[in-house]
C-alpha cells in the first residue's frame, strides 16, 4: 500500500494554508475546497425546487440524488432510499425516536451508552414518553492499563448482561468521541442478535453513532448488520450537515413525519420533513472523490487502510509522550497503547499533587495563538461525569483531536507546547 501523500492531502484544504494548528478536528473538520465550490455552484446556478420537469430542476433534482448516492457510498449500504440527511446528527435521532415511538411497548428496554448524547438523549425522552426502561453500558477498565484508573473503554462483557427479554434497541458508538477506541462494531451486533434471540426478545434494533469513527475507518452497515447508523459531514471535510443509515426494511415500519398526504411509507423522506439543505447534499458529493483520490486504486476501503497507517504515525509520539508524563500526574483517558483499536483522537487530564485543570492546559495553547486544542466533556457528559477519580465534569478533559492532514511535525509542535505547560 502507498504511503499517504500529506503534502497533496493538505492543498486539498485552504484552511491549511494558514499555517494555524487544526488540532480540535473531533469538533469539526477543515473542508474540502471542492465542497465549497459544488454548495456555490448549486447556488448560484441550480437554487430552484425539486420535482418539476423545466431543466434547471432537472438537473437540481439530480444533484440532490448524486448527494444520496454519495452518502450511500460512504454507508455502504444497499440503496439510496435508505439514506436521510437532517441539520445535525442529534436532530436526525430525535426525528427517528419519534418515528420509532408507536412500536416501543410500555416496560421494554432501551439501552445507551455514556457518549456523545446525541445517541442517548432522543432515546431517554422516547424512553420517558412511553413509559421504557433506560439501561447505561458503562466505560469500565481496561485490562492493558490496570493503573490508570482513567483507561476506560465499551467492553462487551459489560454489555451482554443487560440484555433481557424486553429489550427494544442498543445504541453505542463505533468510536468514542473522548477515548478515541475502536469499537469491534460486527462483533457487538452479532452478540446482541445471538443473546436476544436466545431470550426470545420481542423486537430488537442496533443504532450505531459514527460521529468519531468516519474520518478515521470504513463504515459498513451492511457488514455490520445495523438497523440504524449516522455520522455528521462537517466532522467528514463535508459541509455542516448529517446522515442517516435506515435499513430498507426497518424504514417501512417507522411512522411517517411527513405531510399526511404524501405517500413516502418505503422513503427516507418520512424522517427528514420539509427537505434538508439541497445545497449542502450536493457539496456532499466532493467527499468520496476526494477519499478515493488518496490511494492508486481509487477504492473507498484502500484510502481508509492509508488514512490509518498515516493515523498511527501521528498517534504515536503523542500517546508515547504522556505515557512518560504519568510521574508528573498525566493521565490518558482510555486506550494508552498505539493500536489498531484506536483513532488520534487523545483525551487526558493532569491529577495528583501538581494538578492542572484541563481548562488551564488549553489556556496556555490559546496564549500560542496558532494551536486549536480544547477541553471539557464535549457532550459525552455521562462518561466524564462517570470516570473516578472524580473529575470536574464542566473542566473534563483535555483532547486534541488529529486527522489525516495533519503532519508528524505539527504533533512535535504540540508536544513541545505540553513540554512547556508540565514543566
Amino acid at each position: 500500500m502507498a504511503p499517504l501523500n500529506v503534502a497533496s492531502v493538505r492543498v486539498a484544504f485552504p484552511a491549511l494554508q494558514s499555517g494555524f494548528l487544526f488540532a480540535d478536528n473531533a469538533g469539526g473538520s477543515q473542508c474540502l475546497s471542492t465542497v465549497v465550490e459544488r454548495i456555490s455552484d448549486y447556488l448560484l446556478n441550480t437554487n430552484v425546487q425539486l420535482g418539476a420537469d423545466y431543466p434547471v430542476s432537472i438537473s437540481s433534482t439530480s444533484r440532490v440524488a448524486e448527494g444520496a448516492e454519495a452518502a450511500r457510498e460512504l454507508f455502504n449500504a444497499t440503496s439510496t432510499d435508505e439514506i436521510a440527511y437532517g441539520s445535525s446528527s442529534t436532530m436526525l435521532i430525535e426525528n427517528l425516536a419519534r418515528a420509532m415511538e408507536a412500536d416501543v411497548i410500555e416496560g421494554e428496554e432501551i439501552i445507551v451508552t455514556g457518549e456523545h448524547e446525541s445517541n442517548a438523549g432522543p432515546w431517554k425522552k422516547l424512553a420517558a414518553r412511553r413509559g421504557a426502561i433506560i439501561k447505561i453500558w458503562h466505560a469500565t477498565q481496561l485490562s492493558s492499563a490496570p493503573n490508570n484508573p482513567y483507561a476506560v473503554g465499551l467492553q462487551l462483557d459489560s454489555l451482554l448482561p443487560l440484555i433481557t427479554s424486553k429489550t427494544r434497541l442498543v445504541a453505542f458508538t463505533a468510536c468514542s468521541n473522548i477515548l478515541g477506541t475502536v469499537v469491534p462494531v460486527a462483533e457487538v451486533v452479532r452478540a446482541i442478535r445471538e443473546r436476544a434471540q436466545e431470550l426470545g426478545v420481542r423486537k430488537v434494533e442496533v443504532c450505531v453513532d459514527c460521529v468519531a469513527y468516519a474520518p478515521h475507518r470504513r463504515i459498513d452497515v451492511r457488514g455490520w448488520d445495523v438497523d440504524y447508523c449516522y455520522f455528521s459531514m462537517y466532522k467528514v471535510y463535508g459541509p455542516h450537515t448529517s446522515i442517516l443509515y435506515v435499513r430498507s426494511a426497518t424504514l417501512r415500519a417507522l411512522s411517517s413525519l411527513a405531510h399526511h398526504f404524501l405517500d413516502v411509507s418505503d422513503k427516507p423522506y418520512k424522517l427528514q420533513p420539509g427537505g434538508p439543505g439541497y445545497e449542502l447534499v450536493y457539496g456532499c458529493t466532493a467527499v468520496p472523490p476526494y477519499l478515493r483520490s488518496l490511494t492508486p486504486s481509487g477504492d473507498l476501503g484502500d484510502a481508509f487502510d492509508a488514512i490509518t497507517s498515516h493515523e498511527q504515525a501521528l498517534l504515536t509520539p503523542l500517546l508515547t509522550f504522556l505515557r512518560d508524563q504519568a510521574d508528573r500526574g498525566v493521565r490518558i483517558v482510555g486506550e494508552e497503547q498505539t493500536v489498531l483499536a484506536r483513532v488520534p483522537t487523545v483525551s487526558f487530564v493532569v491529577v495528583g499533587d501538581r494538578r492542572i485543570d484541563s481548562k488551564d492546559v488549553v489556556k496556555a495553547f490559546d496564549k500560542k495563538g496558532d494551536i486549536g486544542i480544547r477541553y471539557g466533556h464535549f457532550y459525552a457528559y455521562t462518561l466524564v461525569d462517570s470516570l473516578r477519580p472524580a473529575l470536574n465534569v464542566d473542566d473534563g478533559v483535555v483532547r486534541i483531536s488529529l486527522v489525516h492532514y495533519n503532519t508528524v511535525d505539527e504533533v512535535n509542535k504540540i508536544i513541545a507546547v505540553l513540554k512547556e505547560v508540565l514543566a
